[in-house]
């Protein structure tokens, strides 16, 4: 049968789905001391976590008034043209379950809706499945219960206390099947752990099952962290690495392991956290021209900063969020963390190879609470998105790791397991006449990636300009996006967090050609994003439409869109554009400058959330936004690790809703 052989069965009948449930404890709770006064210290599920942060102090040297002039051509130092679908997503293997959908036949509505809004705007999307848990994954034939991957809890390894993995092809029909109904392409991760033999199963069936929607397969992640967790000898560098990829190679040729050849002509690495190693130390072992024909993209991985003491390590080393929140509102912080690489993205273009980051995020190790998951982190992303671009990348994505972390753009609540603890067997009877699934919780960092589709378009032919405006805050970044060398949006950045409204910026944009005629038009379209603070959790709003908060989305924005219009000073031949603080403007100079509707046709998907056709088994937002967050289940709701002290698995009750099949919704029966 074909990659769609098994959603095609979702048409014909509906499933039941009691189950077994997997419990076992989360990693350990994160303190919120640090929040708002008088909230009490949450004990759920970090990504409910509604603690904020204090704002931070206004800066003192904002520039009110800023001038853009913008040059119809000839403009210096623009990036490299980049596509529409710069931003991508990366998930963590061991949580697809919760991002993509239960199983081949079981979808997850709202990421559909999620991924049809940026193909709208950028015509495809680009999503990583890997991570840690990449790295010891096995294909075996099946699971108890028609999983599709569990963790092995008895044989955690490294920092991040990674289990190893098991999964069966019907991860990768999953995949394969999300893309028949958004245009989403993927990158997966070959198993670099052991490598005497390498596991090359991924290879084969991901090429067979994928096939044209396979992107690359990433050879390790983050080798140069293998010596420090234990998984290679002290002497451990780079050029061991490029003998692993030879070996690797001979493996596959030897084996037939790639047979129709694809598979080892779309490789990426080195894939380093620029830890232990550089990239430069890399490139001089020569790999980029002795690999040249296997490398299909080269990348590295890169957080501004890692809350792992809090997670993993010694909490009384943690990094308090309220010290660091002012670091992700400061431009020049984000300039120097990519400045390490720009060295790379000039060399790489002498060899005509994209470079990737290839997993980011706020920090590493989940993230940091009301940092991650506030209205701080859309600004941050659209900053950082934008300075990748401008700084040469050929794409990005943002690392998403599950409930128990506070970085996700989004997951899903269409799958709710309640543990014996929440609820009885026969208290969720009782309950099926009384409660209801809203849906899917969407995270500031979604914004950030929805508005980058934006801003690029699907021209692919998009070149990004930081402006150099002397006298400019830190605060208030400003770019210029252009097509084949002409300006067509602008994007504005104000991190300052004033609710007095005094730190609101004007940008004065004005347009010309070389001699210096004005072709300023006679008025500009603008979007906001917009929040009354850097440290609201929920409900911003993108010209007017919000996911809104907790379990309140359905992948779709809400709401009416609002798009300003701004008229232009006919005289001075000016447009300005007034931008909050703190906000986020995004001026089109153009009608035809619009992108929202310039890619692929958005299809949305409606949700229902049912588990009976009578009686619906759901759980009240509140109560599970407050559980006590250590019982899962069999779908394994967890981050990308877990801590040494994990229950053994238990049984209980696992309730699953929501399945698309062509746009038909279906209910699962008890």
């Amino acid at each position: 049968m074909g990659p769609l052989r098994q959603a095609l069965l979702l048409a014909l009948s509906a499933h039941n789905a009691l189950g077994e449930i997997t419990v076992y404890h989360a990693q350990r709770p994160m303190t919120t001391g640090v929040g708002s006064a008088g909230l009490p210290t949450h004990t759920g599920l970090p990504a409910y976590d509604p603690t904020t942060l204090n704002p931070p102090p206004i800066p003192n040297d904002i520039m009110k008034t800023i001038p853009v002039n913008l040059l119809n051509s000839g403009t210096a130092g623009l990036s490299i043209k980049q596509k529409g679908s710069f931003m991508g997503f990366s998930v963590e293997m061991s949580v697809t379950n919760q991002v993509l959908g239960k199983n081949s036949t079981h979808i997850q509505v709202p990421f559909l809706n999620l991924m049809a809004n940026l193909q709208q705007r950028a015509g495809s999307v680009m999503v990583r499945v890997g991570g840690n848990t990449q790295e010891s994954a096995k294909m075996v034939d099946s699971l108890p219960d028609g999983r599709i991957l569990m963790k092995d809890l008895e044989n955690v390894t490294g920092t991040t206390q990674t289990p190893p993995l098991d999964y069966t092809t019907d991860l990768l029909y999953l995949m394969r099947n999300v893309s028949s109904f958004v245009n989403v392409h993927w990158f997966l991760g070959i198993p670099w752990l052991k490598t005497k033999p390498f596991d090359t199963a991924i290879v084969t069936a991901a090429d067979l099952i994928i096939g044209d929607y396979l992107l690359g397969l990433q050879a390790s992640n983050e080798p140069d962290m293998y010596v420090i967790h234990g998984h290679r000898p002290e002497t451990y560098g780079p050029f061991d690495y490029l003998g692993e990829l030879s070996d690797f190679l001979g493996q596959v040729t030897s084996t037939n392991a790639d047979p129709t050849g694809r598979a080892m002509k779309n490789l990426i690495g080195p894939n380093i956290a620029t830890f232990a190693w550089t990239l430069e130390q890399v490139w001089d072992t020569g790999f980029v021209d002795t690999y040249n024909a296997n490398l299909a993209y080269l990348a590295a991985e890169k957080y501004p900063n890692h809350n792992c003491n809090a997670r993993f390590g010694d909490i009384t080393k943690a990094i308090n969020p309220q010290n660091e929140l002012a670091n992700y509102l400061v431009h020049s912080r984000h300039k120097a963390l990519l400045a390490e690489y720009l060295n790379t993205t000039t060399y790489l273009q002498t060899k005509n190879k994209p470079f990737l980051m290839f997993e980011t995020n706020t920090a590493s190790c989940g993230g940091f609470l009301g940092i991650s998951d506030a209205f701080v982190s859309a600004l941050w992303g659209i900053d950082y998105a934008l300075q990748m671009a401008y700084s040469n990348f050929s794409g990005a994505m943002f690392h998403l790791g599950g409930q128990s972390v506070y970085y996700n753009a989004s997951f899903s609540a269409s799958y709710i397991s309640l543990s014996d603890s929440l609820f009885s067997p026969s208290q969720l009877r009782r309950q099926t006449r009384a409660l209801s699934i809203n849906g899917r919780l969407v995270l500031c960092i979604y914004y950030s990636a929805l508005i980058m589709a934006e801003a690029m378009g699907p021209s692919n032919n998009s070149q990004v300009l930081d402006l150099p405006i002397e006298g400019l805050s830190d605060s208030t970044p400003v770019y210029a996006i252009y097509e084949n060398g002409v300006p067509k949006r602008v994007a504005i950045v104000n991190y300052v967090n004033d609710p007095s409204h005094a730190n609101d910026i004007s940008v004065v944009i004005s347009l010309a050609n070389q001699d210096g005629t004005k072709t300023t038009p006679a008025s500009v379209k603008v979007k906001y994003l917009a929040a009354a603070s850097v440290v609201q959790k929920g409900n911003i709003t993108w010209a007017g439409q919000t996911f809104g908060g907790n379990f309140e989305s359905d992948g779709r924005p809400m709401g009416q869109e609002d798009i300003k219009t701004v008229t232009c000073d006919g005289n001075a031949k000016t447009c300005t554009v007034v931008v909050p603080a703190p906000g986020f403007a995004l001026v089109f100079l153009s009608d035809d400058a619009m992108t929202e509707d310039k890619g692929l046709p958005s299809t949305t998907f409606a949700t229902t959330a049912k588990t009976k056709f009578r009686n619906t088994v759901t759980v009240d937002p509140a109560v599970l936004a407050t559980s006590n967050g250590n019982k899962f289940a069999d779908h394994e709701l967890a981050g990308t690790s877990r801590p040494p002290s994990a229950a053994s698995r238990t049984a209980g009750v696992s309730v699953a809703v929501v399945t698309l099949l062509l746009g038909w919704v279906v209910a699962l029966t008890l």
